[in-house]
């Protein structure tokens, strides 16, 4: 192997274009109606299982306000490295907010309040809507008052014809066998999917052998070595 597996898999930035919705159409189609210059609602919140694409949509609505500023408060509890607020970044992106500390709860209320006084936005994420999070009564009440969505994960069926769509895109020709076995065996968030496929095409090419069950088997093979080795 000339390399690690992970050095195959592209990078794709997450956006709006790429998220998979599935089932997740309505709050999509909600969340653009409310990064438009028409809106006026400060907050939004997602919640949803791990897995159903709460960061990459934070992550992809951060790349198209700029600037704007993203936390995730399972990394930083306290929010002590966002920077603060001023009149030019006003948009602010917080996730897992239920990881919150008490200094870094108090920093999102006073946060809250700034934007909603300077006509800011703030898009959250959590694993519960706002009223079922262990956080202050106040911070609670604050974010339960903006727009609030569910993001539910995709079904196997739903991730299944996602990567055949891809796969055909990309002009390769992977069985209905192949496809479950992709889904069964490498890691089941779409965005390590879509990454392993296009790490698979492009292993193929480069060795110039065709999407065949054992070369699916080699590379994911070669990516558990890599990741044991990584360890």
């Amino acid at each position: 192997m000339r390399q690690l597996i992970l050095d195959l898999i592209p990078d794709h930035p997450p956006t709006l274009e790429n998220f998979v919705a599935g089932g997740n159409a309505d709050a999509l189609t909600a969340l653009a109606g409310w990064l438009s210059p028409e809106s006026r609602e400060p907050s939004l919140l997602l919640w949803g299982e791990a897995g159903a694409g709460k960061t990459h949509l934070l992550r992809a609505c951060c790349a198209l306000t700029t600037p704007a500023n993203y936390a995730d408060a399972a990394d930083d509890p306290a929010l002590q490295h966002l920077p603060p607020l001023n009149s030019v970044e006003s948009f602010f992106a917080i996730d897992n907010v239920e990881a919150l500390n008490n200094a870094g709860q108090i920093a999102l209320f006073n946060l809250f309040n700034r934007l909603r006084a300077d006509g800011g936005r703030l898009l959250t994420s959590a694993s519960a809507p706002p009223l079922q999070l262990s956080l202050r009564e106040d911070l609670r009440t604050r974010l339960g008052s903006g727009l609030i969505y569910r993001l539910r994960p995709l079904s196997d069926a739903e991730k299944i014809a996602a990567l055949g769509k891809q796969a055909s895109l990309r002009g390769m020709r992977l069985s209905d066998e192949a496809l479950n076995y992709i889904l069964n065996r490498a890691p089941r968030d779409m965005r390590s999917l879509s990454a392993f496929l296009a790490a698979l095409d492009l292993y193929s090419l480069e060795h110039k052998r065709p999407l065949t069950l054992p070369l699916l088997r080699e590379l994911l093979q070669a990516q558990q070595s890599s990741l044991e080795s990584a360890s």
